[in-house]
């Protein structure tokens, strides 16, 4: 059985010098989406702490911190994309190289948790989601923004293009997929909406 968490990792440690220039569907376009529609949506939002797991090179954090001043943590599998967001001096903010099924926190640390761009390379996803609800306190916000389709073309893309990229496993599911997930794991959904092509965000609370 191949170590679908290893052949992640190896792909993004090998992107992360290029992360950030290359804009394409592969690297950080998607991404890059994901986090200023993150940003926008958090604008109003109360938090002291927010967690970004599967932070890359630390991109949502950088536009976060540039609207205000927060305790940012972020945590990502691939130790040189850890390396280039901790480059950034982004102020407030701490990198760690970690998995997202094993958190490093306490139980309800954050008043935010954000998960951009990274869930479909997750060989655990519900394992993820219940970290993410474990260090959320009481009324914390879960925002998931990914990219998916559902049915053949969902097929296409987890058994075929991703694999060609050599990167990893990949499951890709629809927004309306994602919150029904969200809700099995424990969180109240409170909306989801398309960015743009199949990327979406999907809002949750822990209740």
């Amino acid at each position: 059985m191949k170590d679908y968490e290893a052949l992640s990792r190896a792909h993004f440690n090998r992107q992360a010098a290029q992360y950030d220039r290359n804009t394409s569907v592969y690297y950080s376009g998607p991404a890059k989406l994901s986090c200023q529609d993150a940003a926008a949506f958090l604008r109003d939002k109360p938090y002291r702490r927010l967690l970004d797991v599967g932070c890359g090179t630390g991109h949502l954090l950088q536009l976060l911190a540039r609207q205000r001043p927060a305790e940012y943590a972020g945590l990502d599998l691939a130790e040189n994309m850890v390396a280039v967001a901790r480059a950034k001096n982004i102020p407030g903010a701490s990198f760690v190289q970690g998995t997202a099924d094993r958190l490093p926190w306490e139980d309800g640390f954050f008043d935010v948790v954000c998960c951009i761009q990274s869930f479909h390379h997750y060989p655990y996803p519900d394992k993820a989601m219940a970290e993410a609800l474990r260090v959320l306190r009481p009324g914390g916000l879960y925002l998931l923004s990914d990219t998916g389709v559902g049915g053949p073309a969902a097929w296409l893309d987890n058994h075929l293009l991703f694999r060609l990229m050599n990167s990893g496993d990949c499951h890709t599911e629809s927004r309306r997929a994602v919150a029904r997930r969200m809700e099995k794991n424990g969180f109240r959904v409170e909306g989801h909406w398309k960015i743009k092509g199949f990327v979406y965000t999907v809002a949750g609370r822990k209740p």
